[in-house]
């Protein structure tokens, strides 16, 4: 009885002990080859980035399956502009990074026409390890491209300061009032901050991307009319225009104070990094500079601190989840080596690889589960129905400058409301 109780007890624990390594992530099936193992090639990825060093870590772990694969990573000088003359050069990569933004525009077309289409089954990809709503929505159901980093917005928040004070993160736009006047209560000259030179990714972006893209999402006569740039749709524009108006005169942030961040990079985080401010306004991808800028602030390595990032909650009835893909791969569908480059992507479209990569980067994973990450894990914990995408949207990034153009100018009180409305179509950057 005493043996039969013992091997109950081990099996129960077994089964605690593989419930609590997963939590609610389900566990990748173990990647097997299927191709020759002794192949030998050379397999190309193209960027913009200096370096890669998350992606290289995915190149030494793949040539556990395949030594004899070599897998380099090249950069490309003005990368946007040179891609389409690189994949139609004799020297052309097997895999290439590519931006939803670039569909659909005559200028970008050699980076769309040259991508194998990544929905076909026979490849093998698990895309239902992305998040849906980020992958980019054809007009023929192709995949040309897969996100391997997603890119949103919201605020980095010195969480050691907030439990100093006793203060909880805000999630509504009353709590994010109430938290900043409590934190200048306590002596604090500037709550929040954030980069306000410019109108990508300025404060006044950021704050209200959320807004922009709620008011609009659901009407398509008014993405229409924005992406025509047509003059009328300026009145789409109002909500957004009113609530930023809103956020400037509630006095949130000290304009001046911001006006001393020169850029929206380095800048905002060896700013925050000083300790003194709750809460910096910034983009997924200023967030991922924050590892290596840590020996670089004097005051950081004197009194290091704890810091996350989460949404900029401008709405009571919660934050929003602004849900973008950053950096995507596709396949070069006329490569050499086109069946070891569709093996590494089979490799790395994984919710462990893609994961590992992005915590290595110090971007968002593009996966459905974000709790492996800490810094980002307050954005998987968004209601879904505040989850939103520009993907599925479907705004242009020629209407995305006229309206960020539009708030930039009533934020800094350049012009009126109306005159911004109206202004709509006529903006430049």
């Amino acid at each position: 009885m005493k043996k039969i109780i013992c091997m109950f007890l081990s099996a129960l624990m077994a089964l605690q002990l593989a419930g609590c390594g997963s939590g609610n992530k389900p566990a990748d099936k173990a990647f097997k080859p299927a191709l020759d193992t002794n192949t030998k090639c050379q397999i190309n990825v193209a960027g913009g980035y200096d370096n890669f060093e998350a992606l290289e870590a995915e190149f030494d772990r793949f040539n556990k399956f395949y030594p004899n694969v070599e897998l380099k990573y090249t950069k490309i000088d003005d990368y946007n502009n040179m891609i389409g003359t690189v994949l139609n050069g004799k020297d052309a990569p097997d895999i290439y990074v590519n931006y939803s933004w670039m569909y659909g525009r005559e200028k970008y077309k050699s980076s769309i026409d040259h991508a194998e289409n990544l929905a076909d089954k026979s490849l093998g990809l698990d895309l239902n390890c992305i998040r849906s709503n980020i992958l980019l929505k054809t007009d023929d159901g192709s995949l040309p491209m897969v996100p391997v980093f997603s890119n949103t917005y919201g605020m980095l928040v010195n969480e050691d300061l907030f439990k100093k004070e006793g203060l909880k993160v805000p999630t509504t736009y009353k709590e994010l009032i109430n938290v900043c006047n409590a934190f200048r209560e306590k002596g604090y000259k500037n709550p929040m901050m954030g980069f306000s030179k410019e109108e990508t990714t300025s404060l006044y972006t950021l704050a209200i991307y959320p807004t922009l893209f709620e008011s609009v999402a659901k009407d398509k006569e008014a993405i229409k009319k924005l992406n025509s740039l047509d003059p009328s749709a300026g009145v789409y524009l109002r909500p957004s225009l009113e609530k930023i108006k809103q956020f400037m005169n509630d006095g949130l942030v000290d304009v001046k104070n911001c006006d001393e961040i020169k850029n929206n990079y380095d800048a905002v985080i060896l700013r925050f990094f000083e300790g003194d401010v709750p809460m910096m306004t910034a983009s997924g991808d200023t967030v991922s500079g924050t590892e290596k800028r840590k020996s670089r602030s004097e005051a950081f390595i004197a009194s290091p601190f704890n810091f996350s990032f989460v949404p900029i909650p401008m709405s009571d009835e919660g934050a929003t989840f602004v849900d973008m893909p950053n950096l995507q791969f596709s396949v070069n569908k006329d490569s050499g080596n086109l069946k070891m480059a569709n093996e590494f992507m089979r490799f790395l479209i994984t919710s462990a690889e893609l994961s590992n990569m992005a915590q290595k980067k110090g971007l968002m994973s593009p996966t459905k589960d974000l709790s492996f990450n800490s810094m980002y894990a307050a954005f998987g914990k968004v209601k879904t129905s505040r989850i939103i995408s520009p993907e599925e949207i479907g705004l242009s990034d020629d209407a995305l400058l006229q309206m960020r153009q539009a708030v930039y100018k009533v934020g800094t009180g350049a012009m009126t409301i109306d005159e911004a409305a109206s202004g709509y179509g006529s903006f430049s950057k």
